[in-house]
């Protein structure tokens, strides 16, 4: 798509650093410069009040990610875009099938009304729930780490879904100032969510969360 656009080199691309490298290295490989914009703490999908501050005479071309279920704030970017004569593109996610949908609508329902020390999904308008993204509270990362060592040995599977923000990478390495999305990479961590799973298995999830209370205390 960027190819396409006539995107090439001397061009710049706003794009999230939330999230996996493939879309700098999308950029990259048009000989265009990737620069990295901040993202919306409840949404993770890039924040366009940032894409602003990011517009510079080079840039051509915005990405939007929608992520872990949220959908980008489209209307605003096409808004930006548009006022400065940019592409805007997007990379979506799988789709899911309606009834899956409704599932995991329903299981992420149980689990934001039983959860407790933990910061639960935002639930915004057409929330899919790709994946049950929850932040552990405390010191970021050490804290976050040891929650989910703990789920484990209790035989809860969950994982780190951005391990290193993009401008963090060794290949994409850059100085800038992007807070939300570095503490969303510290506090972050999904929880299963599978459609299939059934109501002993979603309380199991909860009792082994509720649990770890003593492990939620911030630091003073």
């Amino acid at each position: 798509m960027l190819q396409a656009a006539g995107v090439g080199t001397g061009d710049e691309v706003i794009v999230p650093a939330y999230g996996n490298p493939e879309v700098a290295e999308a950029v990259v490989q048009t000989g265009a410069a990737p620069v990295f914009a901040d993202i919306d703490p409840d949404t993770y999908c890039v924040d366009p009040a940032h894409v602003a501050a990011c517009v510079s005479e080079r840039t051509a071309a915005v990405v939007a990610v929608h992520r872990f279920g949220h959908r980008a704030d489209l209307q605003r970017l096409k808004g930006l875009t548009q006022r400065h004569g940019l592409f805007l593109m997007e990379q979506g996610e799988s789709r899911l099938p309606f009834e899956e949908v409704g599932r995991r609508r329903a299981y992420a329902a149980y689990l934001n009304g039983r959860l407790s020390g933990l910061r639960t999904p935002v639930a915004g308008e057409g929330h899919t729930y790709q994946q049950y993204v929850v932040r552990v509270p405390g010191n970021g990362r050490p804290d976050r780490d040891a929650f989910a060592r703990a789920l484990r040995s209790k035989g809860v599977e969950c994982s780190v879904p951005v391990k290193t923000p993009v401008h963090r990478m060794p290949a994409f390495r850059r100085d800038v100032e992007l807070p939300e999305t570095e503490r969303a990479a510290d506090e972050t961590l999904a929880l299963p969510l599978d459609a299939e799973l059934s109501k002993r298995q979603m309380q199991r999830v909860v009792s082994a969360c509720n649990a770890l209370g003593g492990l939620l205390q911030p630091a003073f």
